[in-house]
């Protein structure tokens, strides 16, 4: 222990008084950088004044110090309130990195280079940049340093190391250069070629600017060099297969589709002159494909240069048969569909029927008359327009109406010659579930709306049984189990038994206690009867199986004798008859009435011997 201070005053006692106090007051080593100027607090700490720290940080680390003065840099663009040490702490150990920060958090806006376009996102990583070993100020901030082998794969150096005069940060393969401003502008087509198409080898200068200088070889496979090397007299840069020669300052001008037709299709082996104007001397072989000569020559009649399959022949006004509905839209009808022969010989009848006979025969099989205008028309064959309403005496209503029926559900056999009879039973004999009990004036109970419906049949007055209370507004199937609605019967407990709680033991005539008003409502009043409930049989009212154990008929029969119910109780047994009501209280059994007299005991023994 002894030599240990020993050895700690002698090394004390070696370093300057000054050097001593401060390497006793010091909170931690330095980090490895500030080594050196570990003894010399000075150096970062001034006496009595903190905030004089930043100041001289930056004396010592000047290029941070031209950065904030000159606001470049990422210390040149934040806070100058903050003190460094706020982001670079001391005195933590040699180890310790003071410049470490979160790189996902730090913000790239406050550098000379903010990333923008493809620099953006997770593809390019930091260390793509900023190399290990450097600062990351250090980083490059022009283009060519980073895409130097990029620039060397594209262009092998030749267009210097700009790359901004043509390149974005969106998109390394999109290029900003305005070709216009060079003497060849960039029109049509052109704007679309690669430009190594042109720049051969990346040759930029001396490149040839005539039309056939690029297109000879499309010259030699299209005309042969026959047309001479100013290709522009009929091509643009739009497009090399169309030609701008305008056409109109011949004797043919050219409408339509012929502006589209290649200039081959018409002047053949580059002929131009004494070339046929005649549609049919051309279009012979679409004439006969179509016609097969039928139509005659003069192709204009019908025809226009706007689109060979397109008619232009007015059949309202050169002809006396108006095309209408179906026969024109939406597609109006080829006229082979009518004009199946010679055009010009044949004349054509004007009656539906000549055209639609099969048509006729499949749906209606002659027996709807020729006259086919009576219920059709010409928008759509399978749609009638007969007026049922007005036309005849049987307007259709309901489902007759709505869907609507096929004619033939009624008309089975000739329209014109058999006429039907206009009750309902006529047709709907089959549909008659009631077997006829109901009749055959189905209009009596049913409405067109709906055959199962029978809105029109009044219960209450067409009927012995009307419905009241509940009965009301039960559903029909709920009594007429079958539509011989007949057959139901009407007493309640055909079918409220399986309601009848009581098992028969007060009857089946259930009106006498029940009402329609409500099942659970009763109003039976038991004093109305030939036994008026009086004392002990009062308070017991409801216990009435008491009295009625035993299934009835139809009518509750009960005797209204003591001793049909208490002949266990009578202790005369029998003696005295069953009208115990002529000596016992109603109120109470062993309570004798006035002027009875009891007998004794050896009275009741003498009348057992």
């Amino acid at each position: 222990m002894f030599l240990r201070t020993l050895t700690l005053a002698c090394f004390l006692f070696a370093l300057p008084l000054q050097a001593q106090a401060n390497k006793l007051l010091m909170p931690g080593d330095v980090i490895k950088g500030h080594v050196k100027e570990e003894e010399k607090c000075e150096l970062c700490h001034k006496k009595f004044d903190k905030k004089a720290q930043s100041q001289l940080c930056m004396d010592c680390h000047k290029d941070v110090s031209k950065d904030v003065s000159d606001k470049k840099g990422h210390h040149g663009r934040i806070d100058t309130s903050k003190e460094c040490k706020e982001c670079h702490a001391e005195h933590k150990g040699r180890d310790f990195k003071a410049a470490e920060f979160d790189h996902k958090q730090f913000d790239h806006k406050l550098t000379d280079f903010v990333l923008k376009g493809g620099h953006l996102g997770e593809k390019v990583k930091c260390e793509s940049c900023h190399k290990a070993g450097k600062k990351f100020s250090e980083a490059p901030g022009v283009c060519h340093t980073c895409h130097e082998k990029d620039d060397e794969k594209a262009h092998k150096g030749k267009l210097g190391k700009d790359c901004a005069k043509c390149h974005t940060d969106k998109d390394w393969k999109t290029t900003s250069f305005e070709h216009d401003k060079t003497e060849f502008k960039l029109l049509g087509k052109h704007i679309e070629v690669k430009c190594l198409k042109c720049h051969i080898e990346h040759k930029y200068k001396g490149v040839p600017k005539t039309c056939v200088g690029c297109h000879k070889k499309d010259d030699d496979k299209a005309h042969k060099g026959k047309l001479g090397d100013k290709c522009e007299s009929c091509h643009t840069a739009k497009d090399w297969k169309v030609s701008n020669f305008d056409h109109d300052k011949t004797k043919f001008k050219l409408l339509g589709k012929h502006e589209e037709v290649k200039c081959a299709k018409c002047h053949a082996n580059n002929k131009f002159k004494d070339t046929p104007m005649l549609c049919a001397s051309c279009h012979k072989k679409d004439d006969d494909k179509a016609h097969k000569g039928k139509f005659g020559p003069k192709c204009e009649t019908c025809h226009n240069e706007k689109d060979w399959k397109e008619n232009i022949f007015d059949h309202d006004k050169k002809t006396q048969f108006a095309l209408l509905g179906k026969h024109i839209s939406p597609k109006p009808l080829k006229c082979t569909a009518c004009h199946k022969g010679d055009l010009y010989k044949d004349k054509l009848e004007m009656t539906c029927i000549s055209c639609h006979k099969k048509d006729d025969d499949k749906s209606h099989k002659g027996k709807f008359g020729v006259k086919c205008e009576t219920c059709h028309d010409e928008n759509d064959w399978k749609k009638s327009v007969f007026d049922h309403d007005k036309k005849t005496k049987f307007p259709l209503l309901g489902k007759h109406k709505s869907p609507p029926l096929k004619c033939t559900a009624c008309h089975k056999g000739d329209l014109v010659k058999d006429k039907l009879a206009m009750d309902c039973f006529s047709c709907h004999e089959k549909d008659d579930k009631h077997k006829g009990q109901e009749g055959k004036k189905c209009e009596t109970c049913h409405v067109e709306d709906s055959w199962n419906k029978a809105d029109k049949f009044n219960h209450n007055r067409m009927s012995t049984f009307p419905l009241l209370g509940k009965h009301g507004i039960v559903a029909c199937k709920k009594c007429h189990l079958a539509p011989t609605f007949k057959d139901a019967k009407s007493d309640c407990w055909s079918c409220h038994e399986k309601d009848d709680v009581h098992k028969r033991r007060l009857g089946t005539e259930c009106q006498v206690c029940h009402s329609t008003r409500a099942w659970e409502a009763w109003d039976f009043n038991h004093d109305k009867t030939n036994f008026k409930l009086d004392g002990p049989h009062k308070k017991g009212a409801n216990k009435c199986y008491a009295c009625h154990a035993k299934p009835m008929d139809k009518k509750v029969v009960a005797s209204t004798a003591c001793g049909s119910c208490h002949d266990r109780d009578d202790v005369h047994n029998g003696n005295f008859g069953d009208r115990c009501d002529r000596c016992h209280e109603g109120n109470d059994w062993k309570q004798i009435k006035m002027g009875v007299e009891v007998p004794s005991k050896k009275d009741e023994v003498k009348k057992r011997k």
